[in-house]
């Protein structure tokens, strides 16, 4: 009873998650004091390692075809940059990774630029369609292909200190392929049962 009460609410529930995304991207793009305040605490490696993670409930919700959950997973992907507190010592080549996105995202915009930025919605639109159809291999397929984009854009952009992103992506991608492959082979076994 109380899941059909929620599944009532369940755009609704998105559309408020929605509004809160849209929120902080704003605030992100005219807010420097915000933006600044955002990438000093995601000089804390911890962020690096726990936003691949979402992944995880971004693709559950995509397979219990939850807007309302996919939508929240969205935001707190999103806001997790500052989950952590400061650190006193920051490695270097981070902090060097860190300024070149902080520069990537405040430079000027080319055409080039907005393709490369399309990409990063179009690939959460392809995981979750993958697990909307509960297509096993191909939303694995999009998870690896996001992690090796993602690898693949920091050391083209950030050189030397783009390296510092790989063992993060590599954790994550482990991580999320093992426990969603788990958990996605017994939601359809009990499916079965």
């Amino acid at each position: 009873m109380k899941n059909l009460k929620l599944r009532e609410y369940d755009k609704l529930i998105a559309l408020i998650f929605a509004l809160f995304t849209i929120i902080f991207l704003l605030l992100m793009i005219f807010s420097s004091e915000f933006f600044s305040w955002a990438f000093q605490r995601h000089q804390n490696i911890l962020s690096w390692y726990i936003r691949p993670l979402f992944l995880i409930p971004f693709c559950y919700f995509a397979y219990k075809r939850s807007w309302a959950g996919i939508s929240a997973t969205i935001f707190f992907l999103l806001t997790s940059m500052f989950y952590f507190p400061e650190v006193e010592v920051a490695n270097p080549q981070s902090l060097q990774f860190l300024q070149m996105e902080m520069d990537y995202l405040t430079g000027g915009w080319t055409l080039s630029k907005i393709l490369i930025a399309l990409m990063v919605p179009v690939s959460f639109i392809a995981l979750g369609a993958a697990f909307w159809k509960r297509n096993l291999l191909f939303g694995i397929m999009v998870i690896v292909l996001m992690a090796l984009l993602k690898i693949i854009w920091s050391v083209a952009f950030g050189g030397e200190s783009g390296t510092s992103i790989i063992i993060p992506a590599l954790v994550g991608l482990t991580i999320c392929v093992a426990l969603i492959y788990y958990g996605f082979k017994r939601m359809e076994t009990k499916k079965e049962k």
